[in-house]
């Protein structure tokens, strides 16, 4: 009845023979044809966005915050993480061999800030960086990193605006009709900020990042950043909210376009040395926006399902 046994007509140990290559031959191919479905299937599942994160200088608590993104980062499960230190000072020996190689990674986070003097990075290691981002990688320039490396011009095309003085660069002041004033160097204020409040947010436009989402949300424990300056080329606001002190409307969330490369900058996310329990970190609207933003720098299909507990103008939501 099986595959081949009907057509032998040889002596009894030659059918034999036959029998079991015939066996053999079906089971292989039932192995085959079982496994089939299971490869099909892996081979169509997505791979995960190979992330590095850079830590190593700041000015914030970077360890706690290291701690706190993997964790949100796990949950979400799309991510596969690597973390590269720098050493902390500029007299540090290991300055000489460290070499992340950016060209394993879709998208590099950073939290990295020199500001006040700090070591910044070896000129080598910018000059990697910036093919990285211009030939098509992603960077999430995390809080604090956007007041790091003045001194860079090509860092200052990538983050667009950052913390400077005011006769930097440009600054971005959204009108009450949302039309974007550009406010020239040497005019207004320096970059600064009140004390992090639960803000009100809105979104500016429309963006994959947003999608679904509510044009109105409200923050946990942000800064709003007054007079951020920079170049402002290539540049897309996506997100503003009032500032209490001057009542002006300023950006929250943009990205800036840096060759083939996507930047996205925000101030969510603050971590300071005495907050043992962040609520910045916690917030909902932050996590969603943080994890949707680097699938977007990866230039992977934003996943648009809006979490139940988003944020809505009036009232925060947090996470445990």
């Amino acid at each position: 009845m099986g595959i081949g046994i009907r057509t032998v007509t040889v002596s009894g140990m030659k059918s034999l023979v036959l029998r079991g290559r015939a066996v053999a031959w079906f089971a292989a191919a039932l192995f085959v044809t079982t496994l089939l479905p299971f490869n099909t299937a892996a081979a169509d599942a997505p791979t995960k966005i190979k992330l590095l994160i850079i830590e190593g200088v700041s000015n914030h608590d970077w360890k706690h915050r290291l701690e706190l993104v993997q964790k949100i980062l796990a949950q979400d499960g799309t991510f596969d993480v690597d973390v590269s230190i720098s050493p902390s000072r500029a007299d540090d020996p290991a300055w000489a061999t460290w070499r992340p190689d950016f060209s394993k990674y879709d998208v590099v986070l950073s939290g990295y800030n020199n500001l006040g003097g700090k070591p910044g990075w070896p000129v080598e290691v910018q000059r990697a960086f910036e093919k990285f981002v211009h030939d098509g990688g992603g960077f999430y320039v995390y809080h604090e990193a956007n007041n790091s490396f003045a001194e860079w011009p090509e860092y200052n095309q990538m983050i667009g605006l950052g913390w400077r003085k005011k006769n930097f660069g440009s600054a971005i002041v959204v009108r009450p009709d949302e039309s974007l004033q550009i406010i020239p160097g040497g005019e207004g204020g320096d970059t600064s900020h009140g004390n992090r409040a639960d803000v009100t947010v809105h979104q500016l436009g429309e963006h994959p990042i947003h999608a679904g989402l509510p044009r109105a949300w409200k923050a946990a424990d942000i800064e709003v950043y007054r007079y951020a300056r920079g170049p402002a080329t290539n540049l897309t606001v996506l997100a503003y909210a009032a500032e209490a002190q001057t009542q002006l409307q300023f950006p929250i969330e943009w990205t800036v376009q840096y060759g083939q490369g996507r930047v996205f900058v925000s101030t969510y996310g603050h971590v300071w040395a005495d907050q043992k329990d962040p609520k910045g970190m916690k917030c909902a609207a932050f996590q969603t926006i943080m994890v949707r933003a680097l699938k977007w720098l990866a230039k992977r299909p934003a996943d648009e399902t809006v979490p139940a507990d988003f944020p809505t103008a009036d009232a925060i939501s947090l996470r445990q």
